[in-house]
């Protein structure tokens, strides 16, 4: 599957408690003190696709299979973890593997859990964690810069261009600012370098969790904290989404009519893990297609802007060797028609080659031959 979204932050701001009703395994631990989690949790979670089940309704398929994002729980950072402290290098390490992080952030006050830094302030909070993410991409940076400038004083071309991508990573981080904030102003080029050859933690897209008290539910809009958060995500175009981990956390074991019952009694149109998991989707710039029939309806994930014979690899190697064509149908178009057997006496099934760009939605049929 390959994508992965980190879940980070502080000791005690409800990341475990958010996992856990994330995968409903209560696998991860949650306890009131810091680095009860110490190695990271991995949970495999079905991406809510309404659209899925329609399909199959429509199709009258055996089997349904969503597709799925993973989440890793990633230990409580704290002040000093680039240096090691609180086992800081381990946790940083594990977020190396992540191709975005959720950060959470504590906008909830509650005397009998302790705050690692003994009040609650989710701006504070979210510069702890950075300038920690900061101090260990400028570490790296730093070692493969003393490598590649012995190697460019003798002339050799990749080396100095290799300079240049670390001396302006290098001004970035000692800026003490993230590189995903000047992902636009960057070359491509040395993004890319960021990010496939140096593993920078800075350069991955972050989305914000604001953690609050059930008092504050549905959307804590008189809530101070989530106020604050709001307007700094909005200021890094950063999306926010505001839950209250600890109800989540209950819904997760309740039946669709429990849950349903739950949330009218709160206000709430979805539970907030739906959210959370589409906005982490979003966030990865991933689209769903749709494969249909009387076997399987089955939803793919592929990054936006895939085209049609990767997307066919997703499914099978051999489909994108031997690629020749694509049948496809919007989501919308098909439901219209009623079946796929409909659409095409209607003329509503196009054929795309190999240039097309899957859109989120698309229902398609792969022609191959190998």
């Amino acid at each position: 599957m390959g994508f992965r979204l980190g879940i980070v932050g502080l000791p005690n701001v409800g990341k475990s408690t958010l996992f856990n009703a994330l995968t409903k395994a209560m696998k991860a631990q949650s306890a009131n003190y810091p680095f009860c989690t110490i190695e990271p949790n991995v949970g495999v979670v079905e991406v809510p696709d309404k659209r899925l089940y329609k399909l199959a309704q429509l199709e009258k398929s055996e089997k349904i299979t969503p597709t799925f994002i993973e989440f890793v729980d990633i230990a409580g950072l704290v002040k000093g973890a680039s240096k090691g402290e609180g086992l800081g290098n381990q946790f940083l390490a594990h977020i190396r593997e992540v191709d975005a992080i959720a950060m959470v952030l504590r906008a909830f006050e509650d005397e009998n859990i302790v705050h690692v830094e003994g009040s609650v302030d989710p701006i504070r909070d979210k510069e702890i964690v950075e300038i920690e993410l900061i101090a260990k991409d400028l570490e790296s940076v730093n070692k493969r810069l003393e490598k590649v400038q012995k190697v460019a004083k003798s002339g050799d071309k990749k080396a100095k261009e290799e300079l240049k991508h670390l001396t302006r990573l290098k001004e970035i981080l000692e800026n003490l600012e993230p590189v995903r904030k000047h992902i636009g102003n960057l070359p491509e080029e040395t993004v890319n370098y960021a990010r496939n050859t140096l593993f920078l933690l800075t350069v991955k897209p972050v989305m914000y969790i604001a953690n609050i008290s059930e008092q504050d539910l549905p959307e804590g809009e008189e809530n101070v904290h989530v106020k604050r958060i709001k307007e700094m995500a909005r200021e890094e175009k950063s999306p926010v989404v505001v839950i209250n981990a600890e109800l989540e956390a209950q819904m997760a074991g309740l039946t669709e009519e429990e849950q349903k019952e739950l949330l009218e009694i709160y206000g709430l149109k979805e539970p907030g893990l739906n959210k959370v998991i589409r906005t982490g989707y979003s966030l990865l710039d991933l689209i769903t297609f749709f494969t249909a029939g009387k076997k399987e309806t089955r939803a793919w994930t592929v990054k936006r802007g895939t085209k049609a014979p990767q997307a066919a690899g997703k499914i099978h190697s051999d489909m994108e060797r031997g690629f020749i064509a694509a049948e496809v149908i919007s989501y919308e178009d098909l439901v219209k028609a009623g079946s796929w057997n409909n659409a095409k006496e209607q003329g509503l099934i196009r054929l795309e080659g190999k240039e097309y760009e899957i859109q989120d939605g698309d229902v398609v049929y792969f022609r191959f031959n190998v």
